[in-house]
């Protein structure tokens, strides 16, 4: 496979391979259609358009964001169908009421009874029935009300009541990240599907609208077996995966579409270390896998056509310098092993942060062509 396109970029860059980019895209919407409900991906890990898009052609139906100026770039390349999903603080009514009236069929979260007031009260004032979906906890992993909450029917009334529109409910099981067995994946995603349709039947037996009951995290969303009562399938970070994913056990390392290259830069001969051009700032200070099974450092350093160089990793990072070494013994030649120039490829602990600290993608494909792809970069 030629790669002859990427000793010209300059490093450090982020990297797609499309070939594993569109496999895990077919994976999870194929998993989405065999469980029978829609598939919503959580954009917020790419951030682009392009990437977006492949999703959208692949069946996805509608996305998820998680800043409402994301929802503003993707209203922008024609997206409209959009669940903003973090809970809605009441400065930021404007803005969803102005993509609103733009067009953009914009859908809103709260988990509280003042939330739901403040947007019940702003909606009256303006004119305006937002669409808000109520978000459940069902595995106390963050935010969200318990499925048998009193709260739970309060915050539907105001909501319904004053004027919105109720348009379901949703949870994240986020505490799949802490977990690395199929069986105890396929626990959690059950707990996670059981929690959020017991919420559903407690709104409609109140009298209430519920029409979607979305569900989804990464891992969970690979690992059910069934989503009775379930409308509306989210995960976001599938798209590319990552170390942390391939520790809780739903992707190998020839899955992980990102990647950072880098550039070796200089020796410490004496420790074994090979210096190169990617440090914090390409990428991130995220250490997940150092809590997890096998800890990866900043990343598992690759060469430049992708394939993994066991027991290599950037052990450590400064702003701008990595630093890579063998985790057992020390390469006695570390500068002929790595000499100056050589090129290498990083798979990320975490791709959501990883491609945060980049304004573009370099996705290349099978024929060793690079296209690069704008990364909306900002809040």
């Amino acid at each position: 496979m030629p790669f002859d396109a990427l000793q010209t970029l300059d490093t450090p860059a982020a990297l797609i391979a499309l070939p594993r980019m569109q496999r895990n895209i077919a994976r999870m919407q194929q998993q989405a259609d065999a469980l029978g409900v829609r598939f919503r991906p959580h954009v917020k890990t790419t951030k682009c358009a392009p990437v977006a898009a492949a999703q959208i052609a692949a069946g996805a139906r509608g996305i998820t964001v998680s800043t409402l100026k994301e929802a503003d770039q993707f209203f922008a390349d024609g997206v409209t169908d959009i669940l903003y999903a973090v809970g809605m603080a009441a400065h930021r009514l404007a803005h969803a009421m102005a993509l609103r009236r733009r067009g953009c069929d914009l859908k809103i979260i709260t988990d509280s009874l003042d939330g739901a007031r403040a947007i019940a009260d702003f909606g009256r004032r303006h004119g305006e029935a937002f669409e808000v979906l109520i978000e459940i906890d069902t595995d106390g992993h963050r935010s969200g009300i318990q499925p048998d909450e009193d709260a739970l029917l309060d915050i539907g009334r105001v909501l319904h009541d004053g004027g919105m529109r109720l348009g379901g409910v949703l949870t994240h099981a986020g505490s799949s990240y802490e977990l690395n067995t199929p069986a105890a994946l396929a626990a959690l995603a059950e707990q996670e599907r059981a929690g959020c349709v017991q919420a559903a039947e407690r709104l409609r037996a109140a009298g209430l609208p519920c029409p979607v009951v979305s569900v989804g995290s990464t891992p969970t969303a690979l690992e059910a077996t069934r989503l009775d009562g379930v409308t509306e399938l989210r995960a976001g970070v599938y798209v590319f995966f990552d170390l942390v994913m391939h520790n809780v056990g739903v992707c190998r390392t020839d899955d992980i579409a990102l990647s950072v290259l880098t550039t070796v830069i200089g020796h410490q001969a004496e420790k074994g270390w090979a210096i190169v051009d990617a440090g914090w700032m390409a990428m991130s200070r995220d250490r997940g896998t150092a809590r997890m099974g096998q800890d990866f450092g900043y990343g598992q350093v690759c060469t430049v056509d992708g394939e993994p160089l066991p027991g290599y990793l950037l052990s450590g990072a400064n702003q701008e310098h990595g630093i890579v070494s063998h985790e057992g013994t020390p390469e006695p030649d570390v500068a002929a092993r790595f000499p100056l120039g050589t090129r290498l490829r990083i798979l990320p602990n975490h791709a959501c942060a990883t491609g945060a600290q980049f304004p573009d993608y370099h996705a290349l494909a099978d024929d060793g062509t690079v296209q690069t792809w704008r990364r909306f970069h900002g809040w």
